[in-house]
């Protein structure tokens, strides 16, 4: 009884807290504690709730007790970092979104690609990876290899798709300007319509980022070595170490969120001249 006035307790101050500093100026400092603030009180209603109600750890652990396995099990964390997301999700989408840029370029050139690609595209991006990530595991082997593979098909067409959009998104006006300079295509797409396509690009990065990691994980289910995050919660969840498989998705969780973040921040340094960065 005790853990459970003591959540409901750091729930009411919590809100309190988060409603007065929210009803105050926006700055910076209060944009950031928020979030904190909001993500420690549930973390702590978490706690006071699993232990109030005693709950088995089989079906939630406490975060203490994620905290204390977290600590334990940095050697294994970081070897299935290593193994998912440097090999497998990172080397997948350079790779995929390397080549989706390149192909893009193809594409605004070339009209014929553009109306025959395009549409090939939406049909496989609409490919669920649980059906793709076995195949593809076959073809490349139980290695990194097939989860970079995985990873390419799918950040390969959002990328893609995201590309061609923002080709196509100067003006007629803006292209007729560099025509009476006597600019040719790879002058024009230089000096405009890549700079132009620049938002629409890192928008697509952006969505690449969150889906890399996905598939790098969903497709170790499917065969992995002896390691991997996809591998370890497969397997901590057949030996009922549900604190393990926590671990592995504060992992993923601050993974991706650094990821994201990563690509956002070289996205303001960038387009800093986008209507979308001035606030």
């Amino acid at each position: 009884m005790m853990w459970i006035v003591f959540a409901l307790a750091v729930w009411a101050v919590g809100w309190r807290v988060n409603a007065r500093l929210a009803a105050g100026p926006g700055t910076r400092i209060t944009g950031l504690a928020i979030p904190v603030i909001f993500g420690m009180t549930l973390i702590a209603i978490w706690e006071g709730m699993v232990r109030g109600l005693e709950i088995s750890p089989v079906l939630l652990p406490a975060p203490s007790m994620i905290a204390l396995r977290f600590a334990a099990s940095t050697d294994i964390l970081w070897e299935d970092f290593v193994q998912t997301v440097i090999k497998g999700a990172l080397s997948g989408y350079i790779l995929g979104c390397g080549s989706a840029f390149a192909v893009a370029i193809l594409v605004d050139r070339f009209d014929f690609l553009r109306r025959g690609l395009l549409p090939v595209g939406n049909f496989v991006a609409a490919l669920p990876v649980i059906g793709m990530a076995p195949i593809l595991v076959m073809w490349f082997g139980f290695d990194w290899q097939s989860k970079a593979a995985v990873v390419v098909v799918m950040v390969f067409f959002p990328m893609l798709v995201n590309t061609v959009q923002g080709l196509q998104s100067s003006s007629a006006m803006q292209r007729d300007l560099m025509r009476t300079y006597a600019a040719g295509y790879w002058t024009t797409l230089l000096k405009l319509r890549l700079p132009a396509a620049m938002p629409f690009v890192f928008n697509g990065l952006k969505i690449a980022s969150t889906l890399a990691l996905i598939g790098a994980i969903v497709a170790e289910f499917f065969g992995s070595p002896i390691r991997g995050m996809g591998f370890r919660i497969s397997t901590s969840v057949g030996q009922l170490a549900l604190d393990l498989v926590w671990a592995e998705i504060v992992v993923a969780a601050i993974v991706g969120s650094a990821f994201y973040g990563g690509v956002a921040l070289i996205e303001r340094a960038v387009t800093f001249w986008h209507p979308s960065q001035r606030h």
